[in-house]
């Protein structure tokens, strides 16, 4: 990595590889990723959280495990073994704390995800949370009309998550895994759906693993835009004792062109 004039810091080129290819009815899959108009399988967005942990360790060590934010919107998707990287606004040096304007990008220049990033609790907001949440109107849905705000996830008291160094989940993709949660019964199949938004938070790290958590989630939005479906969604994990340890709010978009009850429309 390197410091640059333009007071910006630029993460190593990475080259995600899509473990996802093949599978049925995905975006992932070259096939299916074609007939949406899509170059190729895509890389999931929140396979890119990953490329911001060496930075974040370089400019604050073990520091960021505690209270942290990554705040990514998705605006690009990359496909197999294509080169990204992170690029980040440098804080004040010696900043103990800090919120910085954060994004991955290709060798062209898209780029492919864009928000912020913020150790300890400074002043802002996050760049997910700042996005307004708007509800699609009444009998607008069709692929998610089953799917209210508020609906709950089953809680599960004993998540324990198994990845881990040391005892500790320090990859932030696998952080956004262990945050996720899914509503597979809600969705009128068949459909292609994508990440579209993610804002991991550290509120009183790190995240163990072989620990258990209570682990809850619930529905905050449903919308539509005109080549979407979307939702929003909250996810928390709690320790045994009730403290907040980490949460995430995260964007699902589902293709209408992908949806039989999309195309009389």
């Amino acid at each position: 990595m390197s410091d640059t004039a333009q007071t910006c810091i630029y993460g190593d080129w990475q080259f995600p590889v899509n473990h996802w290819q093949g599978l049925p009815n995905s975006i992932h899959t070259d096939e299916v990723a074609a007939k949406i108009g899509m170059r190729g399988g895509t890389i999931p967005g929140s396979s890119h959280l990953a490329h911001f942990r060496p930075i974040l360790t370089d400019l604050f060590g073990e520091a960021w495990y505690k209270a942290a934010t990554i705040s990514m919107y998705y605006t690009f998707a990359t496909v197999d073994r294509e080169a990204v990287r992170a690029v980040v606004k440098a804080p004040a040096k010696g900043a103990a704390e800090a919120m910085m304007e954060a994004w991955v990008e290709t060798r062209v220049g898209k780029v492919v995800a864009k928000g912020t990033l913020s150790v300890g609790h400074p002043a802002g907001t996050p760049y997910v949370s700042g996005m307004a949440l708007e509800p699609a109107a009444p009998g607008a849905l069709r692929i998610l009309s089953r799917m209210a705000v508020g609906t709950q996830f089953p809680a599960d008291p004993a998540y324990i998550i198994a990845e881990g160094e040391d005892g500790v989940v320090r990859d932030p993709t696998e952080m956004f895994r262990a945050l996720r949660v899914v509503f597979p019964d809600l969705l009128n199949q068949p459909v292609v759906g994508f990440f579209g938004a993610s804002e991991v938070v550290l509120h009183d790290g790190p995240i163990r693993s072989g620990v258990p958590y209570r682990k809850t989630g619930e529905v905050i939005c449903v919308g539509e835009s005109g080549k979407t479906e979307f939702a929003w969604f909250h996810s928390a994990l709690h320790d045994q004792d009730g403290t907040l340890v980490a949460s995430m709010r995260h964007l699902n978009r589902w293709m209408k062109a992908s949806s039989p009850l999309w195309k009389a429309a």
